[in-house]
């Protein structure tokens, strides 16, 4: 079977053999994105966003998305909650790789940040057909964009806040008609020693630190060819909070190496990507920082992706995607020895806009999967524009989440006889535009069966099932106004998220799943003078899953001011929890209290 795939990318590449030429100016190594945001609800997050709420992803979700973050305290272990989904059923995709942890399934998102990227992009909804294991509730992209002619440009940015908190980055690019380089380096760092007295609450032991380095190059060929090459380096350390200074400390280690290289083709109605990446993920855990680690792994992926695009007829087009997968990880102190698995997957997308008011698309996956038979996969839409000021689409997919390395071989306890999750998805998005005003409305219903869950068994010993069948099933609604006049100029965008996630067996809410959500946005600019605000609401928070404890409703309020005294150089302040809220995501940890920062830029 894996030798029918190499055959594939041999057929693919070789396809190429003639076309008419086509320029090439931007290097966007995710293909895919764009594309599914003909009918999929994507949010993308540009510079001038993430500057907003620099401090960390988990406060960029948080304020700028409908997602609900689940973190242990600021800056320490952080989830996602995707449409009532877990952490583990969202995928984190790197440059269009995804790089969930082949031990967990998941990504932490505080040891992602978000200096080490151009934009980012919040995918609502199933997407295993394009981004593999875990994008049942939805996908978060990190992307680094190469252009090409644009010369050199770079920035610095230093930032104190509250705490003891630092970061900073220096970012640099150039670039020619026929080479592309760029250049990153981020820091962060905060003693992260806040203070709730209400709560007699002290974040002891919640320092953390983190460098990142991005590297990126792309050359062109010729006039229809270029290679590309993308890299990240990242090292982080975590201490775990701890309620009293008796109690023993912990802390975390991470250290990831990203590798992406690429061959890019545009021949006309011929495109073609083929790339090779290698994943290496390092953690060690140690149950007190005097000692010894006591815990930890390292994981391996070496990927090699296809995407051959063919243009059939006016717009119309059909999408090979094939990708070979060997992983490899390795425990300490876990029983897992020395595991391997080899994953082989083909995905077939058709899509089609003969007409300028209506289109479509349909895809099919299957994966291979060296140790557990992978589900076939699915995905259909299509969007209509019934009129210029009214626009409807439908999305329906079969997506699934894959056992992990954990859940597989941990001993003791892991089940080599497990089964993959899988989702059945549908939605229906109905978008409203007149003039300034953008009004979209999504609701959705999405059936996910074989949860794999940790549960006790004979002599208390734990190990995990495919026993939980989920329910969800809810609306997302969002407001955006943007208006222009002369120097001023006003963006606002409110969002209403309603999410009901139902374990089918006991009739419950899932935890850490709030039924009601809003996010408000705003920002006001004129001429050197910019202001924004940001207000979360959470609502009632089951943190069980007999919806017997909970988390109250809150309120945040974020604010922030800028100013350019001169060209290319930004100096701005913000505040944090405006109104002094006592609250928590997850409970017992507690959220800092009203706190500020200060930040420079310059871009020269």
């Amino acid at each position: 079977m894996m030798r029918y795939f190499f055959i594939l990318f041999l057929f693919q590449m070789t396809s190429q053999i003639s076309a008419q030429e086509t320029l090439i100016d931007t290097v966007i190594i995710d293909n895919q994105l764009k594309k599914s945001g003909e009918i999929s609800k994507i949010n993308f997050l540009n510079a001038d966003k993430i500057l907003e709420n620099t401090t960390s992803l988990s406060d960029l979700l948080r304020s700028q998305s409908n997602i609900y973050i689940k973190e242990n305290g600021r800056g320490a272990v952080s989830s996602p909650s995707f449409r009532g989904t877990t952490a583990q059923q969202t995928a984190f995709v790197w440059n269009g790789i995804n790089v969930n942890s082949i031990f967990l399934g998941q990504g932490d998102i505080n040891n992602l940040n978000i200096l080490s990227y151009d934009n980012l992009a919040v995918k609502y909804g199933g997407g295993s057909v394009l981004y593999g294991s875990g994008a049942i509730g939805g996908s978060i992209h990190l992307n680094n964009i190469l252009d090409f002619d644009k010369g050199f440009s770079a920035s610095l940015f230093s930032e104190y806040a509250s705490f003891g908190t630092s970061n900073s980055f220096i970012k640099a690019k150039y670039s020619n008609e026929k080479m592309s380089f760029s250049f990153s380096a981020n820091h962060s760092q905060s003693a992260n020693d806040y203070e709730v007295p209400e709560k007699n609450y002290i974040n002891i032991n919640g320092q953390y630190k983190n460098i990142g380095i991005n590297l990126g190059l792309a050359l062109k060929v010729n006039r229809n060819s270029e290679i590309y090459w993308q890299s990240q380096h990242y090292d982080s350390s975590q201490h775990y909070p701890v309620f009293e200074e008796s109690y023993t400390k912990t802390k975390y280690l991470v250290q990831t190496l990203r590798s992406v290289a690429g061959w890019k083709m545009n021949l006309g109605n011929i495109h073609n990507d083929l790339k090779v990446a290698y994943l290496e993920d390092n953690f060690q855990y140690f149950a007190d920082i005097d000692k010894a680690q006591t815990s930890g792994g390292t994981g391996k992926q070496y990927i090699i992706h296809n995407d051959l695009d063919l243009s059939l007829w006016h717009k119309t087009s059909i999408n090979f995607i094939s990708e070979y997968q060997y992983n490899t990880g390795e425990g300490y102190q876990s029983g897992i020895g020395n595991v391997k698995r080899n994953i082989g997957s083909f995905a077939l997308l058709f899509r089609n806009q003969n007409s300028e008011k209506f289109y479509w698309e349909i895809g099919t996956k299957k994966d291979v999967v060296e140790g557990y038979q992978a589900p076939f996969l699915y995905s259909g839409g299509a969007k209509y524009t019934v009129t210029k000021w009214y626009q409807a689409s439908v999305n329906l997919s079969k997506n699934f989440r894959a056992p992990t390395f954990n859940d597989l071989y941990w001993q003791p306890g892991g089940n080599t006889n497990l089964k993959p999750e899988t989702s059945y998805q549908a939605e229906i998005s109905q978008t409203l535009h007149h003039k300034n005003i953008k009004l979209i409305i999504t609701p959705y219903y999405m059936y996910i069966k074989d949860n794999i869950i940790w549960v006790p068994g004979f002599g208390g010993l734990w190990s995990p099932q495919n026993i939980r069948k989920t329910k969800a099933y809810g609306i997302e609604t969002q407001l955006a106004f943007e208006k222009k006049m002369g120097s001023h100029s006003i963006n606002s965008v409110i969002a209403y998220t309603f999410s009901k996630s139902v374990d089918m067996e006991t009739n419950k809410q899932l935890m850490y799943v709030p039924l009601h959500k809003i996010n408000l946005n705003a920002d006001y600019h004129y001429k050197i003078f910019g202001v924004f605000l940001q207000a979360i609401y959470n609502g009632k928070t089951f943190t069980d899953n007999y919806e017997n404890m909970f988390l109250k409703d809150n309120v945040i309020l974020n604010a922030g001011v800028s100013v350019n005294p001169v060209q290319h150089f930004t100096i701005g302040a913000k505040i944090n929890n405006i109104g002094n809220q006592i609250y928590a995501t997850t409970n017992y940890y507690y959220m800092p209290k009203r706190n500020f920062s200060i930040y420079l830029k310059f871009n020269f």
